[in-house]
């Protein structure tokens, strides 16, 4: 089976060039793209739509909260969206999960979209109720889950390491590119990042680098860097864990 090309991207709600961000999504060419920070007021539905148009990508999983989104390439099937409020936090944003199950030359897979919050206690218990969401997931569609997100912390914090107990760090296991995604403009931390099942096969990840037409629209677009994952998928009789 051909490997999957997931993107990761935190679009800071279309306030910078949303057409920046469609190049960036264009020349990336991802099978999925889990985004973080959609648009959420006024106008939402239209460019949300409008977005997934011009990547030529449709929305199979996300609502209005929380500004989360998965869009995937036409040839991939959607099986279920889903889309979980995550515990409040007094005085702080709602958080939530964005989950698509998806299926790609009859293997399924489970993507998922996250942002987490800015301070370390919800971001914590958050992560928690993730891991739950998501072992319900894998075990009603029996398939693997690849979660991506804005983590809002750099390896080695609690979040990330609760996190990375259960699944892979994909740029960890097989560096591509470069590794900070904060900021577009000055990267210098690694806060978003690619979490994948131990059966998913993660051929590389990390952030474009290298390619002269992207660099200056990785600024245009908005304030993190996108992060890719390539990943080839366990066979039907593997997926299950």
């Amino acid at each position: 089976m051909p490997p999957v090309r997931l993107l990761g991207y935190n679009i800071r709600s279309l306030r910078d060039d949303p057409a920046a961000v469609a190049r960036v999504v264009r020349a990336i060419a991802p099978d999925v793209l889990c985004l973080q920070e959609v648009p959420r007021f006024r106008t939402w539905r239209v460019q949300r739509r409008r977005l997934a148009r011009a990547v030529g990508m449709r929305v199979v999983a996300g609502r209005r909260a929380c500004g989360l989104a998965v869009l995937a390439a036409p040839h991939l099937e959607r099986v279920r969206g889903e889309f979980h409020l995550l515990s409040r936090a007094p005085g702080l944003h709602r958080r939530a999960l964005a989950l698509a199950a998806l299926e790609i030359h009859g293997t399924r897979l489970i993507a998922a979209s996250t942002h987490l919050d800015l301070m370390p206690d919800p971001r914590r218990r958050h992560v928690g109720e993730i891991l739950t969401r998501l072992d319900r997931a894998r075990a009603r569609y029996g398939a693997p889950v690849v979660l991506q997100g804005d983590i809002n912390e750099e390896p080695g914090g609690p979040s990330w390491t609760l996190l990375t107990s259960v699944f892979q760090d994909a740029h960890a296991v097989a560096p591509a590119g470069a590794a900070p995604t904060f900021s577009a403009r000055n990267p210098h931390r690694r806060i978003d990042g690619v979490f994948a099942d131990r059966n998913v096969e993660v051929i590389g990840c990390g952030v474009p680098v290298g390619d002269g037409a992207l660099e200056p629209d990785y600024v245009l677009a908005t304030d993190h860097r996108p992060v890719v994952a390539d990943l080839r998928l366990p066979g039907p009789d593997e997926a299950a864990r």
